[in-house]
C-alpha cells in the first residue's frame, strides 16, 4: 500500500517513520513495544513541549532496516493506540514537499462519521499518499474538512476531477487544490456580516430595511456589549449579496448633526457605519497581528513582547508607548482595561528587536510611574509560568523534607533536625548555623567573607530559612576570635570593633517598619532581598505558620517590584500564598 519511495522520488530513502494522532499519554516505550514487534527499532522520540514536557501528539520510528519500516507502515497505519486511530507515514526530512503545496488537496463537507482511515482508502486509488488527515476538534470528532497530499501533482489533479461532487456517506464533498493561507483571498466567499456604529435607537427591522434590497438574508441578530453599544450581524444566503452589500453600505456616516457637532475623535472614520466580514477569533487575531506589526503564530522571529505590570489605572495605550518609545521601535502597545474603561495595572509592549527589549527592562524595571515601581519583563503564558515554578520547586530538583536542608533558589531550606553539610569557609573556625529545632543545619553554602584577621566584613546575600516554626534564622554563631551576628542587621554596632581598614557592615531597616521603592532603591543591591525577606516572613507566618519558611524562600525568587506589591496589598499577598501551597501540594503527591 505505501511502499518506501525510490531513490529517485520526492521522499528521501531511509527507514524513519512519522507517527501523528498520539493520545497525550502515549510514551517511547509504548510506541517500542508496539513497533519493535514488527522489527528491530533503533531508536523512538515522542516530541514534547520544551517548557511543559507534554506530547504535543506525534513522534519518530526509526528502523535499522527500510523493510521494517515499510512492514510496519503496512500493518501499523491507522491502528489503535490507547483509544486512537494513529496516522503513520513516511518522515519528510526535506521541508520543501510539505511548503511547496504540490499535490496537496482540500476536501470539505464530509460526513462526520468518516474518518482518516476511511478518506485514505477513498483517495489512495489515484495515486502514493504522503499523508492524509480529517481535521478533529479539540473533542476529537470532525470538523467537516480533511487534506490528502499525493506524492505528484497529476495524482491530485485525478483525485479532484474524479471525487468532486461525490457523495461520500450521507454528503456530497467539494474538493479543490490546497491554498496556502497567505496566499488565500481573505475577501473571497464569505456571507456572514458584522456591522457596527450605527444609531443606538435602531432595532433589529430597522437595521435589515438597509439589508434585506441587497438579497435573501438567512439570519440577523442585534447584540449589546459590557457599554451598552450595539453591534449586528446579518448572514445572506449567496456571498455575492454579502460582498454587494459591504461595497455599498461600509464607510456611511449615519451620526446625527449633533453628534457630529460633538465629535472629538482625532480619527472620524472610527464613528462611521461599518459592515463587513464577520471574522473568526483566529481570523480577528492575525488581522491583529498584521496591523500591529507582530509575528503571527507565535513565533519570536521580528519582535519581542514584553509584559509589563503595576500600571496606573489611567494608564492606556498611548500613554504605555510613550513610556517605552525612547528604547527603540515599539510595534504595538496594549494595555488590558476593566469594564468600566480602567487599566487593570498591566499590560504588554512588542519591540522590534530583541536588543531594544532588553535596553527596555533594563532601564524600567523598578522605575517607580506615578508612585508605583514597574515590573518589565518578558511575557510568558500562564501555564508556562506555573509548569517553571512547578520545575523550579520539585523535590527531585532540590526541595526536600524535615531534616534534608537542600538549597532552593538561592535561600536555603532546613529541617528542624539540622540541613545537609554545606560546602564553604565561614573564615575562621567555622561554627555550624542553629536552626528552628537547636539542631546545627551544617555550615553555610558560599564564602561569607566573615574572614580572619584583616578581612572584610562582607553583607549577607541573602536571608537563611529554616523549616521549623523560626522560620528565619536568629543568629550565627561563630568560631573562636568571631563575634555574634544577626542575620537580618547587626546586633550591636560594628564600627571601632573590627579590624584596621575593615568596612562597616551596611544596616538593614528595623523589621516591622514599612519600606518603599525608594528606600529599598537606595540599600546595597546584595541586600535588598535580605531586606524583603525580613518583612515578607512575619506577614506570611500569619497567613501558614507551618510552611512561612518555604513559602517566603519561593517568593524572595520574584523580582523586587513583584514583592513590594505584595507588601503592600494584602489581597496580593494571600493570593501568591495560595498559588505557593498549590504548587507545594503538588509537588508532595
Amino acid at each position: 500500500m505505501a511502499a518506501p519511495p525510490p531513490a529517485s522520488g520526492s521522499a528521501p530513502q531511509f527507514a524513519s517513520l512519522y507517527v501523528g494522532d498520539l493520545h497525550p499519554d502515549v510514551t517511547e516505550a509504548m510506541l517500542y513495544e508496539i513497533f519493535n514487534a514488527v522489527g528491530p527499532v533503533g531508536s523512538i522520540r515522542v516530541c514534547r513541549n520544551s517548557v511543559t514536557r507534554k506530547s504535543l501528539g506525534y513522534g519518530y520510528v526509526n528502523f535499522h532496516n527500510v523493510s521494517d519500516a515499510e512492514r510496519a507502515l503496512e500493518t501499523l497505519n491507522y491502528s489503535n493506540i490507547k483509544g486512537r486511530a494513529c496516522r503513520v507515514m513516511w518522515s519528510q526530512r526535506d521541508p520543501s514537499l510539505r511548503k511547496s503545496g504540490l499535490g496537496n488537496i482540500f476536501v470539505k463537507n464530509l460526513d462526520k462519521n468518516i474518518d482518516n482511515k476511511a478518506l485514505f482508502d477513498t483517495f489512495s486509488l489515484f495515486g502514493k499518499i504522503l499523508s492524509c488527515k480529517v481535521a478533529l476538534d479539540a473533542n476529537g470528532k470532525s470538523r467537516g474538512y480533511g487534506f490528502v497530499h499525493y506524492e505528484t501533482e497529476e495524482a491530485a489533479k485525478q483525485a479532484i476531477e474524479s471525487v468532486n461532487g461525490m457523495q461520500i456517506g450521507d454528503l456530497t464533498v467539494e474538493v479543490c487544490t490546497f491554498v496556502k493561507r497567505d496566499e488565500r483571498d481573505p475577501n473571497a466567499g464569505y456571507t456572514n456580516l458584522y456591522i457596527k456604529n450605527f444609531p443606538q435607537e435602531w432595532d433589529e427591522p430597522k437595521l435589515l430595511e438597509m439589508f434585506k434590497p441587497f438579497g435573501k438574508i438567512t439570519s440577523s441578530v442585534v447584540m449589546e456589549d459590557k457599554l451598552g453599544r450595539k453591534f449586528a450581524f446579518v448572514n445572506f444566503e449567496d456571498a455575492e449579496d454579502a460582498a454587494k452589500a459591504v461595497k455599498e453600505l461600509n464607510g456611511q456616516d449615519l451620526r446625527s448633526e449633533e453628534k457630529k457637532a460633538a465629535s472629538t475623535e482625532e480619527d472620524p472614520d472610527n464613528d462611521l457605519f461599518y459592515v463587513g466580514k464577520a471574522l473568526t477569533k483566529a481570523e480577528r487575531a492575525r488581522e491583529f497581528a498584521n496591523k500591529s506589526g507582530l509575528p503571527q503564530g507565535g513565533s519570536k522571529e521580528g519582535g519581542v513582547n514584553l509584559y509589563i505590570k503595576n500600571l496606573d489605572e489611567d494608564t492606556d495605550e498611548a500613554a504605555l508607548k510613550a513610556l517605552f518609545e525612547p528604547f527603540g521601535t515599539v510595534t504595538s502597545a496594549y494595555a488590558v482595561k476593566d469594564e468600566r474603561g480602567n487599566c487593570k495595572g498591566f499590560g504588554f509592549v512588542s519591540f522590534s528587536t530583541a536588543d531594544e527589549a532588553t535596553k527596555a527592562v533594563t532601564e524600567m524595571h523598578l522605575k517607580v510611574v506615578k508612585g508605583k515601581p514597574l515590573y518589565v519583563g518578558l511575557a510568558e503564558r500562564k501555564e508556562e509560568r506555573q509548569e517553571r515554578l512547578r520545575q523550579r520547586y520539585n523535590p527531585s530538583a532540590g526541595m526536600g523534607g524535615k531534616g534534608k536542608g537542600p538549597g532552593m533558589g538561592g535561600s536555603q531550606m532546613g529541617g528542624n533536625k539540622g540541613g545537609g553539610s554545606m560546602m564553604g569557609p565561614m573564615g575562621g573556625k567555622g561554627g555550624p548555623m542553629m536552626g528552628g529545632g537547636g539542631a546545627p543545619a551544617g555550615p553555610m553554602v558560599g564564602p561569607m567573607g566573615m574572614g580572619g584577621k584583616g578581612g572584610p566584613m562582607m553583607p549577607m546575600t541573602g536571608p537563611m530559612m529554616m523549616g521549623g516554626k523560626m522560620g528565619m534564622m536568629p543568629q550565627m554563631m561563630m568560631g573562636k576570635g568571631m563575634m555574634p551576628m544577626n542575620m537580618m542587621r547587626p546586633m550591636m554596632p560594628m564600627t571601632g570593633m573590627l579590624g584596621k581598614g575593615m568596612p562597616t557592615m551596611p544596616t538593614a531597616p528595623t523589621a516591622g517598619t514599612g519600606i518603599s521603592a525608594a528606600q529599598l532603591a537606595a540599600a546595597p543591591p546584595q541586600m535588598q532581598k535580605q531586606i524583603l525577606g525580613e518583612k515578607l516572613y512575619p506577614a506570611i507566618a500569619r497567613l501558614q505558620p507551618d510552611m512561612a519558611g518555604k513559602i517566603t524562600g519561593m517568593m524572595l525568587e520574584m523580582d523586587n517590584s513583584e514583592l513590594l506589591i505584595l507588601l503592600e496589598t494584602e489581597s496580593a499577598l494571600k493570593a501568591k500564598v495560595d498559588e505557593a501551597m498549590r504548587v507545594l501540594s503538588t509537588n508532595r503527591k
